[in-house]
């Protein structure tokens, strides 16, 4: 069953030059299609600036959508205009951020956050909402007692423990998880995703898990999306992804990561230049200014998507001819 389908999802966005004051579009998000099953963990992976992050507070309803349509449970969320839907929509979905440090308000008490969100959803006694809050502060594996006290006072994975405890608090089905442990360090990411892996399978959670960590992604996650310049240019279960990648993007993304006890001498899979500007997308395929294996129909031509097999395609003019290899 799937939870959450996104169709031609498109997402632009304005900025300012500081120097000139020039008004400049940004196309973030350019006709995403993605589809989140009931009870799965979908990673999202790619370089910083491939528009991620848009995606994930385009399903948030925190930026506005130029075109396409979001379906949470076959009811589209995309215009929601009355704060009676809005609520409702966040009651099932959640989200969790990047910075623990900046995601929590330093003014309240940890009781305080995590009530606040049962005070405006919920019709509820003091005494209902304290049960609530301190159950959920123990599934996160936090005492108590942190409830009097502030923000503060915690280190980072604590702080992303405390988060994680606030997007449990309205008991939702689909938790939005973006670069979640990203700002931690190293042993404490371990713990995070341990807690997030456990939570998923206790609770019936299903995660839309965003990073750049493909070393963490092939950890968490059942199937992996591969994005590009706000594009998904392959998609397949985490397995086929990491085992026999097909986009030459997603190969050059997996040749970077170290791997013990492999053949030092192996190079990584080099990539031709920067991430272009998503001010000015390049026509036709959007990575073949980067690309080896670039030919004429690349550079006007967008490709349709290949299918390997039912859960595992790609978009990518090498497998026109079904049977081409790289």
């Amino acid at each position: 069953m799937n939870l959450l389908e996104i169709k031609d999802l498109k997402v632009d966005y304005t900025t300012k030059s500081g120097v000139s004051g020039e008004t400049k579009l940004v196309h973030a998000i350019n006709g995403v299609n993605l589809e989140v099953k009931k009870g799965e963990i979908l990673a999202i992976a790619g370089e910083s600036g491939c528009g991620k992050s848009t995606l994930a507070k385009s399903i948030m309803r925190l930026v506005d959508i130029k075109g396409g349509e979001i379906d949470y449970r076959g009811d589209n969320i995309s215009n929601l205009r009355s704060l009676k839907d809005i609520r409702h929509f966040y009651q099932k979905v959640q989200m969790i951020f990047q910075n623990p440090y900046s995601s929590l308000n330093p003014k309240m008490k940890i009781g305080a956050i995590l009530k606040e969100p049962l005070i405006i959803n919920k019709k509820l006694s003091s005494k209902e909402m304290n049960k609530i809050i301190e159950e959920k502060i123990g599934q996160v594996g936090l005492d108590k007692s942190v409830l009097d006290k502030y923000p503060h006072e915690f280190s980072g994975g604590q702080r992303q423990r405390i988060a994680i405890a606030r997007s449990l608090i309205l008991e939702p089905e689909l938790i939005i998880a973006d670069e979640p442990v990203s700002a931690l360090d190293v042993s404490i990411q371990a713990q995070i995703i341990n807690l997030l892996k456990d939570l998923k399978k206790n609770l019936d959670l299903t995660f839309v898990f965003i990073s750049h960590d493909l070393s963490v992604i092939k950890y968490i996650s059942d199937r992996v999306a591969i994005m590009y310049l706000g594009e998904i240019v392959e998609i397949g279960q985490t397995s086929e992804i990491f085992s026999s990648p097909k986009h030459p993007y997603t190969q050059a993304l997996l040749s970077s990561v170290p791997q013990i006890g492999t053949d030092e001498n192996k190079s990584a899979i080099s990539l031709a230049g920067e991430l272009p500007s998503p001010e000015n997308l390049p026509p036709g395929c959007k990575f073949h200014t980067r690309c080896s294996h670039a030919v004429d129909v690349c550079k006007t031509t967008s490709p349709q998507e290949h299918e390997f097999t039912p859960s595992h395609k790609c978009k990518c003019f090498l497998y026109l001819n079904e049977n081409s290899m790289i």
